[in-house]
């Protein structure tokens, strides 16, 4: 771990203050605010890309200042239900009936009311837990027949109670949308109400039904609006836990109009500036509340940037929304799962800092445990390893061998140190080639590399290392097939089978 002059930083002061024992008084549970943003690339974020990133995003480059950079996190999926599902339970999404793609807005739950979550972990330690924004791990609507809610959502009782969501696996508080901005329904929820009903249509690249006052370039205000409103109510002495989860900047790409034409990019970089424009109300927030001492700030993001933020005229602006990474949201590729992952704690962090080592976003849950006392029960967070040692300018104690990636059409990929296996002939997602333009093109069944050496992915040692591959192979089939990648007694997956080689061995 190095500060920004890159000598070594251990910080006594924050050993100290994480350290527990006879002699030491018991230290406030941090308060701590989670914001994920929805497809923000990791070269999106300016100060993690400096050279080739021309979007200015002054608000995270500040925080990143004022904390740590995580250099190689990795959102569990290259798309956003596996990946939040991922960070609300500690455990994989490909563990689950999901295999691939991600849910909609009329979805069934994919987390059971009898799983651990990192918001009834907390709140059983004593937090105040709010969950504010896009949800999009499925929830049981309410119907008029009794029936599942059907594709066009014609059978929802508007004015019944939604079950299965963020309020009945441990959220005191929740406001927001049931999936993406781009999913029906088009309506808000609070707690586990609809605010109105949807009496109308609307698109937002998907048609469905829609509350008639609801617009897509007012949500992402909304949400700031409604983060800042909870921060205000907090006080001092009663820790909580915020978990915020953006609309933006994934589609519908929709900046408001004092913020259109902001970049002179276009509309993905005003609504990338944007983006932290609201990330920084939130961080105000807390500050003006006399909190940000003892809170925990996170930001980072559910996956790689879309393709949808036309790629081609960012580029013409000198603007790579991968950085020097190869793919986007949806790969195997490091585009599609090297996330930004920056994190202010002045009372814990020291400013200035980096750290190299690879953590995963279901890392959360080990985390929360770790800083709140809470004991993980077997059976829940399966993949999840704290990486509050980090934060001290120390090596995170993992008993996981590796962490393991998974694309939109469920191809898989095993990371450990510099090596990466993915189990893929091309992209495995949207990016050309993708597996069968691969296949036609004679691709090797998999693809090795070494990414100290080559962090763009270009060279395939597959065939030049082939113990490299098995070792990893055995590794990952080893994770699959326990039910879990971390020490413990072994658990089952929610399926019985799960195909490793989805474009054949």
């Amino acid at each position: 771990m190095k500060n920004q002059f890159g000598s070594v930083v251990v910080s006594a002061f924050v050993a100290g203050f994480i350290m527990s024992g006879p002699a030491l008084a018991k230290p406030a549970m941090p308060n701590i605010v989670y914001i994920l943003a929805d497809d923000m690339g990791y070269g999106d974020v300016h100060c993690l890309n400096p050279e080739r990133g021309k979007i200015p995003t002054p608000h995270m480059d500040q925080l990143a200042a004022d904390g740590m950079i995580f250099t190689d996190a990795h959102s569990g999926s290259s798309v956003c239900t596996p990946t939040r599902y991922g960070i609300m339970t500690g455990r994989y999404s490909w563990r689950t009936i999901l295999q691939k793609n991600v849910l909609s807005g009329h979805s069934e739950p994919l987390i059971p009311p009898d799983r651990p979550t990192v918001a009834s972990l907390l709140k059983a330690q004593g937090y105040n837990t709010a969950c504010i924004g896009k949800w999009h791990i499925g929830m049981k609507l309410p119907t008029k027949d009794g029936r599942a809610a059907a594709k066009n959502l014609k059978n929802v009782d508007w004015s019944g109670t939604v079950e299965g969501g963020p309020s009945d696996i441990g959220f005191d508080y929740h406001w927001g949308i049931a999936a993406s901005l781009d999913m029906p329904p088009y309506i808000y929820i609070e707690n586990k109400k609809f605010l109105g009903e949807c009496t109308t249509t609307k698109a937002f690249h998907r048609g469905g039904p829609a509350e008639a006052d609801f617009e897509a370039v007012d949500v992402l205000p909304d949400i700031g609006n409604k983060t800042v409103e909870y921060i205000q109510k907090q006080r001092a002495g009663k820790p909580f836990f915020a978990y915020v989860a953006l609309t933006s900047p994934h589609t519908p790409i929709a900046p408001s109009s004092a913020w259109k034409g902001k970049s002179g990019m276009g509309d993905y970089a005003d609504f990338m500036m944007q983006t932290d424009d609201v990330i920084g109300q939130m961080i105000d927030a807390v500050d003006a509340a006399g909190l940000a001492d003892n809170t925990i700030i996170i930001v980072t993001s559910d996956n790689g940037c879309s393709r949808r933020a036309d790629f081609r005229n960012l580029k013409s602006h000198g603007h790579y929304p991968s950085a020097q990474y190869r793919g986007s949201k949806s790969d195997i590729w490091e585009g599609g799962h090297r996330i930004p992952f920056i994190v202010r704690w002045p009372k814990g962090i020291k400013a200035g800092t980096f750290c190299d080592q690879t953590i995963c976003l279901t890392d959360l849950m080990a985390t929360a445990a770790d800083l709140s006392g809470a004991k993980i029960p077997e059976n829940a967070g399966e993949d999840s390893v704290s990486f509050l040692p980090a934060f001290a300018g120390k090596e995170i104690q993992s008993t996981r061998n590796g962490v393991i990636h998974h694309s939109i059409d469920g191809h898989f990929a095993y990371r450990q140190g510099k090596w990466k296996l993915c189990l893929a002939r091309g992209s495995g997602g949207w990016t050309s080639p993708d597996e069968k333009a691969a296949a036609e093109k004679g691709a090797l069944a998999a693809q090795l590399y070494d990414l100290e050496k080559d962090p763009g992915e270009t060279t395939n040692l597959y065939e030049s290392h082939p113990e490299v591959a098995e070792r990893l192979l055995k590794l990952l089939k080893q994770d699959v097939e326990r039910g879990r990648s971390t020490a413990g007694a072994m658990v089952k997956n929610d399926v019985p089978e799960i195909v490793l080689w989805k474009s054949g061995e």
